[in-house]
């Protein structure tokens, strides 16, 4: 077990949130329009600096969309997922390396340490979206928390609920298991090895084994 990483994403996996965020996403697609329709669906697992790229290319439109974006995060309450707490309390029982790594940036991150004060202490390193140049799918994110934590990525389970995610994980070289809920299970499967509704379906020995075997 000395050799294996958990490398968690954030939203959709560990708290609920999901659809909040697409509620957020549809009000800022509509009082800042960008042609696109179901915006909130297509931008899961992006950084905010990839999203106001790809969708908002005028500056002063960005600031005003970054601040709308943070004036409704701040009115969100997070909550744990089913499972995810007992989860990471069996890793932390065993002493297991645990990484974060979210395209959330450092204004929600301390807005989720006001709503879950204990959850972020639950890794040994969290990559955040201000610490990468490349949104999912791109792999960077992974591998720089798979280093963070001296675990080879080829020993690291990627648990991750968006299509970009699973990607991520996969160009990464990671086991990759997708949760769905946020899309349906046939859309993560062709980048996953293993799909679970929960992390509570989660049997850690078997999991532990297929790790080590990696």
């Amino acid at each position: 077990m000395n050799n294996i990483g958990f490398l968690f994403d954030l939203d959709g996996v560990l708290i609920d949130s999901e659809r909040e965020y697409s509620k957020i996403w549809s009000t800022i697609n509509r009082e800042f329009p960008t042609g696109v329709k179901s915006l909130e669906k297509i931008i899961k697992g992006c950084t905010l600096d990839k999203i106001l790229n790809d969708f908002y290319p005028e500056k002063n439109i960005q600031t005003k969309v970054a601040a709308r974006l943070h004036e409704l995060e701040q009115k969100m309450k997070y909550r744990y997922l089913p499972g995810s707490k007992e989860f990471l309390d069996k890793l932390s029982e065993r002493k297991l390396k645990k990484a974060l790594v979210t395209s959330s940036d450092n204004t929600k991150m301390r807005h989720l340490k006001e709503e879950i004060p204990e959850l972020l202490d639950y890794f040994d390193f969290i990559v955040t979206a201000d610490l990468v140049t490349e949104s999912k799918p791109s792999p960077q994110g992974y591998l720089a928390a798979a280093k963070k934590i001296d675990r080879k990525i080829k020993n690291c389970v990627v648990f991750e609920d968006s299509l970009q995610g699973v990607m991520a994980g996969r160009n990464a070289g990671a086991y990759v298991i997708g949760i769905y809920g946020t899309l349906p299970g046939e859309t993560l499967s062709p980048y996953s090895d293993m799909i679970i509704g929960s992390l509570s379906e989660i049997v850690l020995e078997n999991l532990i084994e297929k790790l080590e075997t990696q």
